[in-house]
């Protein structure tokens, strides 16, 4: 089989309009369609719904339901806040900081920039709870390469472990990327 791409990611909201206005006017999101049916298409179900769909850039679609007969949507309370999340790519760095900037001037808590050695990130929440994060790529060819390299040992020794393995510390440790001298 041969994925070609993601054609949507979908998530739940609790208002199909505010969430889309906040995707328009905080992340310039192009409104691209709406779906409404009183019927689930897959297993005819009765149960209405707002299925909304926005261009998140290169092809990249997000999408919402409104589900007005279901319970109050709420958050995994088993997983950590900081774990699920949608991560979007800005340009650069001055992109991702006049980001801040606005979400900011819209007062949405906005945390960071974070440094995760290949990437920097601001994290904050949308009207549904979910949080998102921006990101500026930062790493060199030479970094994602060793960590593409380190990848099958690492996952291998969590696998065994469930320690955080050691081969890419030089991410987070402030001492550098060990092949930037060479």
């Amino acid at each position: 089989m041969q994925i070609s791409r993601i054609h949507h990611v979908a998530y739940r909201c609790h208002d199909a309009k505010e969430t889309v206005e906040f995707y328009q006017k905080m992340l310039d999101m192009d409104f691209q369609l709406a779906i409404a049916e009183d019927k689930v298409p897959s297993t005819q179900a009765p149960d209405p719904y707002m299925h909304v769909f926005l261009d998140a850039g290169n092809g990249n679609v997000l999408a919402f339901f409104e589900l007005p007969n279901s319970p109050r949507m709420d958050r995994d309370g088993n997983t950590p806040q900081w774990v699920q999340h949608i991560a979007f790519e800005v340009p650069s760095m001055d992109d991702l900081l006049a980001a801040k900037a606005r979400l900011q001037a819209a007062d949405i808590d906005v945390l960071g920039p974070t440094d995760h050695g290949i990437f920097k990130s601001i994290y904050f929440f949308d009207p549904n709870g979910h949080r998102i994060e921006l990101a500026a790529n930062t790493g060199t060819p030479e970094m994602m390469a060793e960590l593409k390299r380190v990848a099958p040992d690492m996952l291998e020794e969590w696998s065994q472990t469930k320690k955080a393995p050691r081969h890419a510390d030089w991410l987070h440790n402030g001492e550098g990327f060990p092949g930037a001298n060479k």
